[in-house]
């Protein structure tokens, strides 16, 4: 069975379908849409509109799909993180992106490292990132999750970590 939603200690990340997708993109929250006042954010935008190609070319991405990521604290939308479509020999690449009125408090590492799990719980042994140069912020994120940069393409710093035995600081359901 997909997985729908994963829990961290202060976020429940669920994964987005098409309907959902579709409200992210045309900013409209729909009845039960609980949304931080700037959700979604240009990022959200960009990534629920990839997320949204490849499942009308591929059907259902799940779990290696786009997530909405919810504080639990208050319950309201602040972001979203996702897989930049599904694995290729044993490697996945990820992306997201925080409301800026989330930023700064370690929900994006806390997403990550529950995308690590899904990754290593489907035998993945490499999972991917890219964040430009000036993006400080974004590089930080990376480390905290357990990436290393392993060099650059023009202004882009790539990322990546390993996976050999997944650590379970999120739990799937």
């Amino acid at each position: 069975m997909p997985v729908t939603e994963l829990q961290t200690p202060r976020l429940c990340l669920h994964a987005i379908d098409t309907a959902e997708g579709e409200r992210i993109v045309g900013r409209r929250a729909g009845a039960g849409d609980a949304w931080a006042e700037d959700f979604p954010f240009d990022g959200d935008v960009i990534g629920v509109t990839a997320f949204l190609t490849a499942t009308a070319a591929h059907g259902d991405q799940r779990p290696f799909g786009h997530y909405r990521i919810t504080r639990t604290a208050d319950g309201k939308a602040i972001g979203g993180i996702g897989f930049k479509g599904q694995p290729d020999d044993g490697c996945v690449g990820v992306g997201y992106g925080l409301a800026p009125s989330a930023r700064g408090h370690g929900y994006a590492a806390e997403a990550l490292v529950a995308l690590l799990n899904v990754a290593a719980d489907h035998g993945l042994s490499r999972v991917v990132a890219d964040t430009t140069g000036d993006n400080v912020a974004s590089q930080r994120t990376l480390e905290r999750a357990g990436f290393r940069q392993i060099g650059t393409n023009g202004d882009l710093y790539l990322y990546e970590v390993l996976l050999d035995a997944p650590s379970r600081p999120a739990q799937t359901r």
